[in-house]
């Protein structure tokens, strides 16, 4: 499969690379420094208009639009207890409290614990301990998914505990996107604080001597608010209505240097340069720019991937995040998000372009990927990271951006987290992977990888159920298309030196694409097409992951899950059958 990955415009691709250039995007990292890119502000529109402004100068069409996101934006927040006033930040989508504030006894929540880690969207609630009208104090980030427990448990409130001296914004709805009628409900319904771990061990230590009430203070500003948001295009020459969708967030906590102004920097070095080649380009590039991804729990992406909707369906060959690259200390390659299916075209691309070597892993339910309910092959999010011994040796906790520097989502993410040197090497992987996807006549997606990801899947899940589900029609329609997957990429070798336009080629990539629309929709998608999952970790094959737990279910709640599995065999069968269906119709086009 080598000859699917490598660049097929060897010399184009190092024209490419060879014209890179750190001004445009540091002369952007630069500007940013005076701005605090707060959604639906007044910085946030100057920091939009830097971008439409230097697009225009560079020639580059783009287009402004200015969607209605539903945003929370705190404004302040406080925790009182023993007297003493102690400085706290309230996640997004907190409530608001009365001027009173909100007062309760508290409750510690040691087994959670999550090791001091990011638990946003891994969160696997272990404790049996009653917090029915309780303030809980959670050693952690808060996230939507401990919220939701709690919130459900009946807390009154929730205090989290962060890793270090400083406090990390964060957003703690499970809400993806504006609300519709399917899950508005879910906004939550009690205030949520997080505080320093100096604080929070003081709090900590006052509860083991005896009960502690506490009074939490939050201020939101909540409601539909215009946000701006800038798409650009690169118009390819032979098969023009097909593009690649590269984008990364303008809006930040505070200054927001690392999260995102390098990833803003990176977007707008793309839009020159593949313009400034955009005679030698096949398909096209759209470079896009959001707003509301902190504030909005990925308020304007979601509304790109609801307004294109069809048109992202129809015509969108891979998606690419850019948030948090050339970051202080990064100069490794691990862990970085990638959908299986293109997960060696990304390893083989990092490697020709930095020398590097690359690891992968399941992209989160994160990161402004919100077009995987449209199902759309996906590569990177976060990209380089500081290598793991210095990250020890520095005593730092993980954090979901900024290189893995722990400015992340604080006011310490200034100028110094961004480093030309690393910025530059990651633009190269953009750089190479963007030309490859657009000018490649075959689609660099095996999905073989993705069918023996399934087959280890279905395995653990059918040991698990054991006679509670029958997954052979899940079993026997994957054999199938794993058969007639071996007889597609057979043509590889045939087909990867042949145009773009060419019939065969096309019948091939259209395969490829068809198979992305369903099997990227059973892998990350509960809800169906064009409908937003929470933000919450969704396992391989969702319908089919509550056969991990059907042993363990009561016996209403087995049958139940029974009920649930059959159903989930149907949907995964149906794509795997839809999905080899669509690659015999090809190889009769291709045979032809």
């Amino acid at each position: 499969m080598q000859t699917l990955y490598e660049s097929k415009k060897a010399s184009l691709e190092e024209s490419l690379l060879n014209e890179l250039s750190s001004d445009e995007p540091w002369s952007l990292i630069e500007r940013y420094t005076t701005l605090v890119r707060e959604s639906a502000s007044e910085d946030e529109r100057v920091a939009f208009q830097y971008i439409a402004d230097r697009l225009e100068a560079l020639g580059v069409d783009h287009t402004v639009y200015t969607p209605e996101l539903f945003l929370s934006v705190p404004v302040k927040s406080s925790l009182e207890f023993g007297g003493q006033t102690y400085r706290a930040k309230s996640p997004a989508f907190s409530i608001t409290t009365p001027a009173e504030g909100i007062t309760g006894e508290t409750v510690r929540i040691e087994k959670f614990a999550a090791g001091r880690s990011v638990d946003f969207f891994d969160f696997t609630p272990a404790t049996d301990i009653d917090v029915t009208g309780k303030i809980v104090v959670v050693d952690g980030f808060g996230g939507p998914p401990p919220v939701w427990h709690f919130e459900n448990a009946g807390a009154l409130g929730c205090i989290f505990v962060n890793p270090g001296v400083d406090i990390h914004w964060g957003i703690c709805t499970t809400i993806w996107g504006a609300p519709d009628l399917d899950n508005y409900e879910r906004q939550p319904t009690l205030p949520v604080v997080s505080i320093n771990r100096p604080d929070g061990e003081a709090l900590m230590k006052a509860m083991e001597e005896g009960t502690v009430e506490v009074t939490l203070h939050a201020e939101m500003k909540e409601g539909w608010f215009e946000c701006p948001v800038v798409v650009a295009e690169v118009k390819g020459n032979v098969d023009p209505d097909k593009f690649v969708l590269v984008h990364g967030h303008v809006d930040s906590w505070d200054i927001g240097i690392g999260d995102n102004a390098v990833g803003d920097a990176t977007l707008l070095e793309l839009a020159r340069i593949f313009h400034n080649n955009k005679d030698n380009m096949a398909r096209s590039l759209r470079v896009a720019w959001w707003s509301g991804h902190s504030t909005g729990r990925y308020g304007s992406s979601t509304w790109f991937a609801d307004e294109f909707g069809l048109d992202l369906a129809r015509n969108c060959v891979a998606q690419m995040n850019i948030d948090s690259p050339g970051c202080r200390w990064a100069t490794e390659y691990y862990d970085v998000t990638v959908m299986t299916e293109v997960e060696d075209f990304a390893k083989q691309t990092v490697n020709d372009s930095t020398g590097k070597t690359m690891t992968g892993a399941r992209p989160h339910q994160a990161g402004d990927y919100s077009f995987n309910n449209i199902g759309i092959s996906s590569l990177f999010m976060l990209l380089s990271s500081m290598p793991q011994d210095l990250i020890e040796e520095k005593g730092y906790y993980p954090v979901g951006g900024c290189g893995s520097n722990i400015a992340w989502h604080t006011e310490n993410d200034t100028i110094e987290i961004a480093d030309k040197d690393n910025l530059m090497r990651d633009l190269r992987v953009y750089t190479a992977s963007v030309q490859r996807l657009l000018n490649n006549a075959l689609h660099p997606f095996d999905f073989r990888n993705l069918t023996a990801e399934f087959k280890d899947t279905l395995g653990q899940y059918a040991e698990a159920a054991g006679d509670d589900a029958n997954f052979a029609p899940a079993y026997d329609a994957l054999s199938d298309l794993n058969t007639a997957l071996d007889q597609l990429y057979s043509k590889t070798e045939s087909l990867a030196n042949e145009a773009v336009d060419n019939a065969s080629v096309k019948a091939y990539n259209d395969a490829l694409l068809g198979m992305g629309r369903e099997l990227v929709l059973i892998n990350y998608t509960r809800k169906g097409r064009f409908r937003n999952e929470p933000a919450v970790r969704v396992p391989q094959l969702p319908d089919l992951a509550p056969a991990l737990g059907i042993k363990d279910a009561d016996e209403h709640l087995r049958r139940v899950t029974r009920t649930h599995l059959v159903r989930g065999v149907n949907r995964v069968t149906w794509a795997f059958e839809t999905s080899a269906n669509m690659v015999r119709a090809a190889l009769e086009k291709i045979d032809a």
